[in-house]
């Protein structure tokens, strides 16, 4: 998980605070967080019984369409594309909380040349567990600062939560002249930027392949989802909703035309706390933070393409390794990727971040219905071939309703995705808000035509091959392999 927490929940809640206030901002990621459970079991299902290093692409391929699969491995790939990029303007975005005199260009070339240092890639692991031990300090600090523990000895409650600053934003009440609806609009970006935040977290299930024992790791990872996102995005959100205003004109806000100063609300929270040199100390953590997602999602983002060009749905260059197993074609075109941040040299930082924020939700949307599609027609093709799920090692609970939930819920936030774009018209938000649908929908149309392929019937799907027998080691042979560990131990590793 630590490589997955980025921009979404660190700087982007600062949009969503502003815009759905701080009930909006936490009902938002507690929905969206409910979602994205249903996505993670359900590819969980999936990859503890049929683990392979294909990729999501890979079950779509085998129970849905190849085009389908063909088409979300690209789809996929894109994310990564625009996600890294997304995290290196971000760092820039970071560095102006400090210094203005420096163009945030001059950041962008430094940062995107930071990724290709061997060290910073070997630095990862540390760079995940700061992650993880800042933020739950940073909800940690939230919480003193709410309850007075502040140089003011100020005691806030639910102050933010109240008029004038809240529970609930006005998003684009000039436009739309109606309280009410302003209201549920700030609410319903709140979904759109939960979405952004949460993407990425399903990477856990993509790593089965690799896993030495996926039908016994993989539903524990995934048991411990939940958790997690108890832990830092539901209670990050009312962390920050309780120690910084809405209202406060310092707060990062995505596609405005000036950039908020601080870039997270968790510095915002120390600054207005009035505490010392600690929102120095809190942007710094931040921009390990990003750069730490940045160097993640350039690994991911290259590894897709390779697996992608083995499969023979990339061009053969991108199968080409070094003598380390790095697949350096692939690297350089990722990183290539990275010089889109420089849309800031004609956009304000905080428009080219919405912009790439959006491409992200869009792309990550698609991934995430495509996920519960394919485990619809996983389950149907089960059924139909008489292989019960209790025979499973991982069996996700409330089927097949959670997945149809997902599937409906996230399809809704898609098709919504844009719906700024109108109030009035803006054509660079509308593109990148829906520029992924119709990218789907060519490379699914265009490799199905070219390779003339078919939905593959739920009776015919192949629920066999590469399969995990069902784990059934009795409890106290499991207890006896497992390691005692010391409670604090068990805690760490389920963060």
């Amino acid at each position: 998980l630590g490589g997955s927490l980025g921009t979404g929940l660190i700087i982007a809640s600062g949009t969503a605070l502003t815009r759905g206030g701080p009930l909006g901002l936490v009902v938002g990621y507690t929905f969206m967080g409910i979602v994205c459970y249903f996505v993670m079991v359900a590819l969980a299902e999936m990859s503890a019984y049929i683990p392979h290093r294909k990729g999501l692409g890979g079950y779509s391929t085998r129970f849905v369409d190849p085009a389908f699969g063909f088409a979300l491995g690209w789809n996929y790939l894109f994310k990564y594309f625009f996600q890294t990029a997304n995290n290196i303007n971000a760092a820039g975005v970071v560095m102006q909380y400090w210094t203005l005199s420096v163009p945030i260009e001059v950041w962008m070339i430094f940062f995107v040349n930071l990724l290709g240092i061997r060290f910073f890639g070997e630095l990862e692991f540390v760079f995940s567990s700061i992650k993880v031990t800042a933020l739950v300090g940073l909800i940690l600090m939230g919480f003193v600062i709410d309850l007075g523990g502040n140089p003011q000895h100020d005691r806030y409650g639910f102050r933010y939560w109240r008029p004038p600053y809240g529970p609930l934003g006005e998003y684009l009440i000039s436009e739309v002249h109606s309280a009410t609806l302003a209201r549920f609009l700030g609410f319903w970006s709140t979904l759109i930027t939960a979405l952004f935040s949460y993407i990425g977290i399903e990477l856990i299930g993509i790593t089965a392949g690799e896993a030495q024992n996926p039908q016994k790791t993989m539903p524990r990872a995934i048991r411990t989802t939940f958790l997690r996102i108890l832990v830092f995005y539901i209670g990050g959100s009312f962390s920050m909703s309780l120690s910084v205003p809405s209202t406060n004109q310092s707060l990062f806000v995505a596609n405005s035309s000036k950039a908020g100063a601080a870039a997270s609300p968790f510095v915002l929270a120390a600054s207005l706390a009035g505490i010392r040199h600690l929102d120095n100390i809190i942007n710094a953590i931040v921009l390990i933070f990003v750069l730490s997602a940045s160097n993640s999602d350039l690994y991911i983002g290259s590894r897709t393409l390779y697996a992608l060009a083995v499969e023979k749905k990339a061009p053969a260059v991108f199968t080409r390794v070094d003598k380390r197993g790095v697949p350096w074609p692939a690297l350089v075109l990722c990183t290539a990727v990275c010089f889109l941040t420089f849309l800031n040299a004609s956009s304000s930082s905080s428009v080219a971040f919405g912009w790439f924020a959006n491409l992200v939700a869009c792309l990550g949307a698609i991934t995430w219905i495509c996920i519960s599609y394919t485990h619809i027609a996983f389950m149907r093709a089960l059924k139909a071939q008489g292989v019960p799920r209790e025979s499973l090692p991982y069996k996700a609970p409330l089927q097949p309703y959670g997945s149809w939930f997902a599937l409906v819920s996230t399809s809704i936030v898609l098709i919504f995705n844009g719906f700024s774009a109108f109030l009035p018209f803006a054509l660079g938000t509308f593109t990148t808000s829906y520029i992924g649908i119709p990218l789907f929908a060519f490379l699914w149309a265009g490799y199905k035509i070219f390779y003339r392929t078919s939905r593959i019937p739920a009776i015919s799907a192949d629920v066999v091959s590469g399969t995990t027998a069902p784990y059934r080691t009795p409890t106290r042979e499991r207890d006896a392999e497992r390691p005692r560990r010391v409670p604090w131990r068990r805690l760490w590793d389920t963060l």
